[in-house]
């Protein structure tokens, strides 16, 4: 897998997603449900509706009620957006399951497939942040601005791109290892949040 490979299926969810900018649209895949193309696609969908449900809330004239009603489709979307990286990890743990790392093989920060995660936000930001530099309703110093932002994300993009494809590559050299750490996430889960098991007492 290439960096590439990720960041054209990102791109093009991105631009599906704006093709009605719409928080509750409903994501109509490409890919076959059991490739991993179907899993990326998957991941950055989501990640464009949360983007969006994060602008929706920060609205300072928002109706509390919905506001409730937004912030817990973000805490979902954040177990869902979890749930498919942990996927993602699947496909490399197998992938590389008959790999032997070597005596003194290293451990990275994180996986593979969180590695992606910020590969996936990162499109979002450049394409939002190519939205600024496009608006008539701002001064140049906003929209040079927005440029100076735009050359640090796209040169992230190729940075992180890299570390990446450097990544895999150690792990099939033997030079590094995985490690998948499952995240235990506490706030939506009613044996451990206090808010949701106390009610559950009454």
């Amino acid at each position: 897998m290439t960096a590439k490979f990720c960041y054209d299926i990102f791109y093009k969810v991105v631009n599906d997603y704006h093709k009605t900018d719409n928080v509750d649209a409903k994501i109509s895949n490409p890919y076959s449900e059991n490739s991993v193309e179907h899993l990326l696609y998957l991941k950055n969908w989501i990640d464009s509706i949360q983007w969006h449900l994060e602008d929706i809330i920060r609205d300072p004239e928002i109706d509390l009620k919905y506001a409730i009603e937004i912030k817990r489709r973000i805490d979902a979307s954040n177990q869902h957006r979890t749930d498919v990286v942990e996927k993602i990890d699947d496909y490399f743990l197998d992938n590389f399951k008959n790999i032997q790392p070597k005596k003194n093989a290293r451990l990275n920060t994180e996986s593979p497939a969180w590695v992606i995660d910020r590969m996936s936000i990162l499109c979002l930001k450049i394409y939002h942040m190519n939205e600024q530099i496009a608006r008539k309703d701002v001064d140049d110093n906003h929209i040079e601005k927005c440029q100076q932002k735009l050359n640090i994300l796209l040169e992230q993009e190729q940075d992180l791109g890299k570390a990446f494809e450097e990544f895999l590559e150690d792990i099939k050299n033997g030079d590094k290892y995985m490690k998948v750490y499952r995240q235990m996430k506490m706030y939506n889960d009613t044996s451990l949040n206090p808010s949701l098991y106390k009610t559950q007492k009454k």
